[in-house]
């Protein structure tokens, strides 16, 4: 039999929370490059700590909650911008590609289960917040810029110094908080205990055990 309560409060708050730090990280100015039509934010770090710290339902979940605010027209993403026109703009690959990336890491990180290691969670961090938002937004640029797959390549060259050292902070921060908060995310291969204190929303289902069966 499995026990697993939807999103209790305390994950609610995590989302919500994650969310907000990637609306944060939009309040640093972007830098326009006339070789993209996308600038340079800081705020693709967002979807990195969101995946590598909470997981992927509720990293996905964090940027879902951020992409709903954008398209209600609140003005979160770097520079300003909100509403639905910019899900009309050449960075909509990026922007799906946040959903996407955060999902992705956090399933990875999951996975890969405890304890969380620098070097295998940097792995998943490139894997997942640069190859994979690369593909997307690379998708998106020549879908609405209607750039060639060379051009949009070329557009992409100038994001990698700062997109390679965004995955290091990221790996770093989710360093960090596991080794301060070891149960923040219900690893995979433990067992979590009936109506454990922590609340948490796994990212998939475990069965009950009592707590003196549970795997450390």
């Amino acid at each position: 039999m499995t026990s697993q309560t939807p999103l209790p409060a305390r994950d609610l708050a995590l989302i919500a929370v994650f969310a907000g730090i990637t609306a944060a990280l939009g309040l640093i100015p972007p830098i326009y490059l006339p070789i993209s039509p996308a600038p340079i934010t800081a705020q693709s770090l967002g979807p990195m700590l969101a995946g590598a710290i909470l997981g992927g339902r509720r990293g996905g979940a964090s940027l879902v909650l951020f992409m709903a605010m954008v398209a209600l027209g609140l003005p979160l993403l770097s520079g300003g911008r909100g509403g639905i026109g910019v899900f009309l703009s050449p960075t909509v690959g990026f922007l799906v590609g946040f959903v996407v990336c955060a999902f992705a890491i956090g399933w990875a990180t999951y996975r890969v289960g405890a304890p969380y290691s620098i070097w295998k969670g940097l792995v998943i961090t490139l894997l997942g917040g640069l190859v994979l938002m690369y593909i997307f937004g690379l998708t998106g640029m020549m879908i609405v810029a209607h750039l060639s797959l060379s051009q949009a390549l070329l557009a992409q060259v100038m994001y990698l110094p700062g997109d390679l050292t965004k995955a290091v902070i990221a790996v770093l921060v989710a360093k960090g908080v596991h080794t301060a908060y070891p149960g923040l995310l219900p690893w995979h291969g433990q067992v979590a205990a009936a109506g454990s204190e922590t609340g948490s929303l796994d990212d998939s289902p475990v069965d009950s055990a009592p707590a003196g069966d549970q795997v450390r």
